[in-house]
């Protein structure tokens, strides 16, 4: 049996991992990647309450965080592609205008 911290603790650190890659890194899809990592991170200690209180609740939340991140994903791949056919670069310090 592996102990609750263990789990927190590492749902801690990939959300601190997160957050580090859309401070530092300037590539959106990176900056996309890292905001997937901290929901994941997110929904670990969502699991790992749910499975420590004997409770659905937090796995019914993680479905549902689940749902709200993949159409995050799908709007966000779109206006990347977008900008990148206006601009030819998807460098977040290069985009400075979105008007036409």
């Amino acid at each position: 049996m592996v102990p609750i911290q263990y789990f927190i603790g590492l749902s801690a650190i990939l959300f601190t991992i997160g957050i580090l890659g859309v401070l530092i890194r300037r590539n959106a899809i990176i900056i996309f990647m890292s905001v997937e990592l901290m929901l994941n991170s997110a929904n670990l200690a969502f699991i790992t309450f749910a499975r420590m209180y004997q409770s659905l609740d937090g796995q019914v939340f993680v479905f549902f965080v689940m749902a709200v991140a993949a159409a995050e994903v799908a709007v966000g791949l779109a206006l990347i592609v977008a900008i990148f056919r206006n601009k030819q670069s998807i460098d977040v310090d290069q985009i400075n205008s979105l008007h036409g």
